[in-house]
């Protein structure tokens, strides 16, 4: 396997602040209080053939996240589009994944911190596929994460928090060392919520089922799919599904930004096999973040 490059000594630029600057340039100070109290939301986006899939969506939610925490961005909606095209636009990509991250500054050190400035970065690099293309196709297992999505009045859920993902990188950490590529995840109540970074989807009697999103995100990927399959005329049901069920459904996916759209062949115990539904929807994004549009390229805003 090739060598990973660090994160912090990539080329190129990103945007940060206001304004582009150098990418080994962009750093924070070790006692921001981001690091230390999880003040911090962020977005993953994706770029394809110039042009950002549901750009404006991401960032009305980014907006939402960071006044559910109490963090007032000092750009507007329109000003944060721009600057997300320009991170994508100054590192020549046409095809590419973008993280704007906004977050407490080092002015205070303490859990109540209203003196830190609110700072915001956005970064654009390549990143093919969330998992390996070849498991992909054939359909990733999971296991079943220990740890479940909190309760909506013990974390905030409808944020895109970076404290929220903690319980998901020790869940993924856990399941890939035992081989798996992923871990779903139950909620407070024990019902079936997602994967650790990505929305689920399960296929029974030529219908598409999902659980509700009442305790994690809605993602904007599990709308657009959601969409693209009553526009094929694919029933779609929202509902609570107990882990019970899971041995009466045929197939199962996952969805998400950085996942796109990812048939499962394994839950834990329970075997799926990736079929005519799977592919219909894979393909069916595929073909959707990548039609031409005018709304947002790199060439529009100057």
């Amino acid at each position: 396997m090739a060598d990973i490059i660090p994160f912090d000594q990539r080329e190129g630029s990103l945007w940060f602040d206001g304004k582009l600057v150098p990418w080994k340039d962009a750093k924070i100070h070790v006692l921001t209080h981001g690091l230390h109290y999880a003040s911090s939301v962020f977005e993953g986006e994706r770029l394809y053939n110039g042009r950002i899939y549901k750009l404006e969506d991401h960032t009305t939610r980014l907006f939402e996240s960071a006044r559910i925490l109490g963090m007032e961005i000092p750009y507007t909606e329109e000003e944060i589009n721009k600057a997300t095209i320009e991170a994508a636009r100054v590192q020549g990509f046409q095809d590419a994944y973008l993280r704007p991250v906004v977050y407490r500054g080092s002015e205070q050190m303490s859990v109540a911190a209203p003196k830190s400035k609110i700072h915001v970065a956005i970064a654009a690099w390549q990143w093919p596929s969330y998992f390996d293309p070849t498991e992909k196709l054939k359909g990733i297992r999971l296991e079943i994460s220990r740890w479940r999505r909190p309760a909506p009045d013990c974390a905030p859920t409808k944020s895109k928090a970076a404290g929220l993902y903690m319980i998901c990188t020790m869940s993924k950490h856990e399941a890939e060392s035992r081989g798996y590529g992923d871990a779903m995840m139950l909620d407070y109540r024990g019902l079936v919520a997602e994967a650790t970074g990505a929305n689920m989807f399960f296929v029974k009697d030529g219908k598409l089922h999902t659980p509700i999103a009442d305790c994690f995100l809605n993602g904007i990927t599990r709308q657009s799919v959601m969409a693209l399959a009553k526009a094929r005329q694919i029933p779609v049901v929202e509902r609570y599904i107990e882990p019970t069920e899971l041995d009466t459904f045929e197939e199962c996916f996952l969805t998400g930004s950085a996942a796109e759209v990812t048939p499962v062949s394994e839950i834990g115990p329970h075997k799926f096999t990736p079929g005519r539904l799977s592919e219909t929807m894979m393909t069916a994004y595929a073909a959707d973040v990548r039609k031409p549009v005018s709304e947002v390229t790199l060439t529009k805003v100057a």
